[in-house]
């Protein structure tokens, strides 16, 4: 089978191969799953660049999510049989033309919902769903800020928190040329870091923002710290600039605020309650196919073109989710 190989840890696409390897069989708990489309993710850049807790060894297969048909069962597995349509968290070796998945992770796929949006769904989808409902635990009228608005997660998190009744709806984007993106992605007031953030969310949002979701590390936690309304929950759920995050601000100042400092990493999610994944992912699946919401993505045409993508996220110059066509 081919698949897509990252030989070692790179900045760009220099590293990254295309080819034939050997195909993997599930073992007790476990499902193969022939691959339709896999989701395109910043983690996978992450892994290339060689951040800690990534690419377990070289060569290194990316892929976290994908969408597909059932190929085959490991013992003890009766949930599911061949053939079934089904989207699944990967721990990694997505973007090959068969896939394993721990059972626990795998959820069968709605009729109205094609393959294509399902592969998007476990991690876009699902965190999208984990970050407003779980962590941040999101309240009807409640206004939201998130940075890196225009990316795949963004456009999940802005649409569902305009289903969950929220506003305003406030993003950060980190180039000027995407404020249009993050605009066409759902958000009400889009802003380049850079720009005046502050004086764009005090407009629209002047006693504070309520929800902070933000996939940056703490290289913005004090321009979060300075928009949060009193009882705001600030979310951290990435280190996407990657390096040693700073230390975190002392506890009197999140008690003075009426603060709340929240962390959240959907692959620990993965290890330490599956059934969560789980469950947010049907859910996420069930909400798109009764058009409750809608999840666009953009096609890429084959493996062979996975690099250039990793390229444009690690430039900045990504927007929306990318799924690739692996055996549609």
């Amino acid at each position: 089978m081919r698949a897509v190989q990252l030989t070692g840890p790179s900045h760009d696409a220099s590293t990254t191969r295309v080819g034939p390897v050997e195909e993997p069989r599930p073992g007790p708990g476990e499902v193969s799953i022939e691959v339709a489309y896999a989701g395109i993710n910043f983690m996978d850049v992450m892994a290339r660049r060689g951040d800690a807790g990534y690419a377990s060894r070289w060569p290194y297969t990316p892929g976290l999510e994908v969408a597909g048909r059932v190929r085959a069962l490991g013992a003890g597995v009766d949930t599911f049989s061949v053939g079934d349509r089904v989207a699944a968290f990967t721990r990694s070796g997505g973007m090959a033309e068969i896939a394993l998945a721990s059972a626990e992770v795998v959820t069968p796929v709605p009729g109205a919902v094609s393959l294509q949006v399902a592969a998007a769904a476990p991690l876009a989808l699902s965190t999208a769903l984990l970050l407003l409902r779980d962590a941040a635990r999101i309240r009807p009228g409640e206004s939201v800020l998130m940075h890196s608005a225009s990316g795949g997660v963004g456009h999940a998190v802005a649409r569902l928190a305009a289903a969950e009744g929220a506003g305003p709806l406030l993003g950060t984007v980190g180039r000027p040329e995407k404020v249009a993106d993050g605009l066409d992605a759902g958000w009400d007031v889009v802003t380049a870091r850079g720009d005046d953030v502050v004086a764009a969310a005090r407009a629209a949002a002047p006693g504070g923002v309520d929800v902070i979701l933000d996939p940056t590390g703490t290289a913005n936690l004090e321009l979060d710290l300075e928009l949060a309304a009193p009882g705001a929950r600030i979310v951290l759920f990435g280190n996407a600039a990657g390096g040693t995050p700073a230390p975190l601000p002392p506890l009197a100042r999140l008690i003075g605020g009426n603060v709340a400092l929240i962390g959240f990493s959907i692959s620990r999610l993965q290890e330490s309650t599956p059934h969560k994944l789980a469950a947010a992912l049907a859910d996420g699946l069930a909400t798109v196919g009764n058009g409750g919401l809608e999840l666009p993505v953009t096609v890429v045409d084959s493996l062979d073109q996975v690099g250039r993508v990793h390229d444009l996220l690690a430039t900045g110059r990504g927007s929306g989710k990318y799924v690739v066509a692996v055996g549609a």
